[in-house]
């Protein structure tokens, strides 16, 4: 990787005048922004269809695009929607992303615009739509069907309590699960809660909910057609100012996910469809409990039958939309914390080997970061260094310990490591350096730099784009030096996270001036 630094932000975090952050105008004026600033990355989350908690790594398809990203403006000028069509936007926060009632308006913009789309759309516009789907008929076919029968099974249950199929289901699940957690699953339509011959894909069955729902089926295609379109133009835009995007995936997928129900196989489940251990981590940093993500862990040996063709196609999917990728939870390929389904807390779990370098010798040389914070062993270390992956060092980590701490920058291994002065799973500097560190990280801070700390953001930036790393990025929040209450997520905290916006003059010239004397004082 070539020395360069940039910006960690992702898209809903846009300025937009629709509640959340899109593909429109606001991402492009980022990308200029970059441009000016003379940086080189811009790096994301990963970009899946979103599920309920509105966290991007639990969505509902690992090679699907997230349709609240797709930007209104971006197809009034396609033709799908009319100004009239936009007159009446509510009157959204600018600096938090409320997801409950702009999904709700979202969708119903884009289900106009099908609708428009079908009845008035030019013929190049269908034809590419056709081809679009015939492409990616291969994830395409089980997602659109996956999400039309999850708001069909919604809908029909919602004013449906207490019904012979809700009993039926409760009693079968009373000693697996909470009675909060039967509600969550039969009203939100997850998978497992279908009718046996559509959740078990029965041939007769499939056939009979793809006539039933053919509408809804296209209409879920036309919003990955338009997604996959809008950030096809968005992706060129950036490449063409030589800036590289660095995406992400999750290693795991959601249980409620059309990969789970379409691939059961791969997945450690039982003959009911549940999980017989899900994935977290081991009490850490970030929890005393651990982190019970709740995720279904993979049967690595049926993976390894098919020559981990699910991962390759996976891998390959995402790098048509990135440049470089960043594997979330990277040390999950050597060892993952297994933990017994039923348990409250990760505590309980154990280490069970995954496949290794076995994987990644079948994929070849590949432009992916792996994330490897948490518990590193020698052996996770020699997965990583193997397979010839940069790793990752976190700024806010260096502090806490001692001069051999191996997060500061004098401790760097090798310059093949892209250094963070905070990740999304962080608070931001300001708010670690006022509010989270102790007096001792904060004074090991200020002697190490030789500074007052009364800027902290910015001394921390300056601190990874002066390190050795090949790669230095900060997140945006960072950058306008913001306080706790603007960080993305808090790990262990189930709402309020993901929701961070910016407003279009928070990103200042003064801002694109800093970064860029101090990427050319440090050749990057």
């Amino acid at each position: 990787m070539k020395r360069s630094s940039g910006i960690l932000v992702h898209p809903t975090s846009f300025p937009s005048r629709y509640g959340i952050g899109d593909l429109g105008a606001g991402a492009y004026e980022f990308i200029d922004f970059l441009k000016d600033a003379n940086q080189k990355i811009w790096q994301i989350l990963p970009l899946g269809p979103t599920s309920f908690g509105d966290s991007p790594y639990q969505g509902f398809s690992t090679f699907a695009g997230n349709p609240y990203l797709i930007s209104p403006d971006l197809m009034l000028k396609e033709g799908y929607l009319r100004e009239a069509d936009l007159h009446d936007i509510p009157a959204f926060s600018t600096v938090k992303v409320d997801y409950g009632p702009v999904i709700a308006y979202k969708m119903a913009l884009m289900r106009r615009a099908y609708d428009n789309f079908k009845s008035i759309g030019k013929e190049e516009q269908k034809r590419a739509f056709s081809e679009f789907v015939e492409e990616n008929a291969r994830w395409l076919n089980d997602f659109s069907l996956f999400l039309a029968a999850k708001n069909y099974f919604i809908e029909h249950r919602r004013y449906d309590y207490d019904t012979p199929v809700f009993n039926e289901y409760r009693e079968k699940n009373l000693k697996l699960l909470t009675e909060s957690q039967i509600k969550d699953n039969f009203y939100g339509a997850v998978w497992s809660t279908w009718p046996e011959p559509l959740a078990g894909r029965e041939e007769t069955s499939m056939r009979e909910w793809r006539e039933k729902l053919a509408d809804d089926i296209e209409f879920y295609q036309f919003l990955q057609y338009e997604f996959f379109r809008q950030w096809g133009l968005l992706r060129r835009y950036a490449n063409k100012s030589d800036i590289s995007i660095i995406g992400d995936i999750p290693i795991f997928v959601a249980m409620d996910s059309s990969d789970v129900w379409a691939r059961k196989e791969l997945f450690q489940l039982d003959s009911n469809g549940y999980p017989l251990a899900v994935a977290g981590v081991p009490p850490d940093y970030f929890s005393e409990t651990g982190q019970l993500w709740g995720n279904p862990l993979y049967f690595w040996p049926a993976h390894k039958r098919e020559h981990y063709a699910w991962w390759v196609s996976r891998i390959n999917s995402a790098l048509k939309l990135v440049d470089i990728l960043r594997i979330d939870h990277f040390r999950g390929f050597e060892s993952y914390w297994s933990v017994p389904y039923g348990e409250k807390t990760a505590v309980n779990g154990k280490w069970v080997k995954g496949p290794g370098v076995d994987l990644f010798e079948t994929m070849g040389a590949l432009p992916i970061i792996a994330e490897d914070l948490g518990v590193i062993t020698e052996e996770v270390a020699a997965l990583r260094d193997n397979a010839g992956f940069p790793g990752m060092r976190v700024l806010q980590f260096a502090f806490g310990s001692d001069n051999e701490n191996k997060f500061l920058p004098h401790n760097f291994e090798t310059t093949k490591t892209v250094v963070y002065t905070g990740t999304h799973d962080n608070n931001t500097t300001h708010g670690w350096y006022t509010g989270e560190a102790s007096e001792e990280e904060r004074d090991y801070f200020r002697r190490y730099m030789n500074i007052s700390g009364d800027n902290a953001a910015w001394d921390m930036i300056r601190l990874a784009f002066s390190s050795t790393a090949d790669c230095a990025v900060a997140p945006i929040q960072d950058v306008m030096d913001l306080g706790a209450e603007h960080r993305m997520n808090t790990p262990g905290q189930a709402e309020g996270n993901w929701r961070f916006r910016y407003t279009r003059e928070m990103l200042t010239s003064k801002m694109a001036d800093g970064l860029r004397y101090f990427s050319a004082m440090y050749n990057r």
